[in-house]
């Protein structure tokens, strides 16, 4: 929902940011990485990649604040940035499109 809301405003009153700044491209990396790791698909590259966007929104917007995450509001940015550092380790889960690619793989390899 933030890619959303930085990309498309919706939902918030807030308006659209620039597509070619930072927050475009953090809005574009939370939108696309959210879908793809909500699919399954491509996942650990998208969490790594998501991991790291919430790791630079931490040091750039909370932690000039103050260093404790509980002081600084960062608190949702770290969690979020060690959960998708989990996903990226642990890989996607048995309902997703990257267990079906796998599947369908195992049934072409000659055994």
């Amino acid at each position: 929902m933030h890619g959303s809301q930085k990309l498309l405003g919706f939902p918030g009153d807030k308006p659209p940011v620039e597509i070619a700044s930072l927050m475009g491209l953090a809005g574009i990396i939370e939108l696309v990485g959210g879908l793809l790791i909500a699919f399954g698909f491509l996942t650990r590259v998208a969490a790594f990649v998501a991991s790291g966007t919430m790791a630079v929104a931490y040091f750039m917007a909370h932690a000039p604040q103050g260093a404790i995450p509980l002081l600084n509001q960062g608190e949702l940015a770290v969690v979020y940035c060690f959960v998708f550092l989990y996903i990226a380790a642990q890989g996607s889960g048995p309902w997703s499109v990257d267990n079906l690619i796998r599947k369908d793989r195992r049934d072409v390899l000659p055994r």
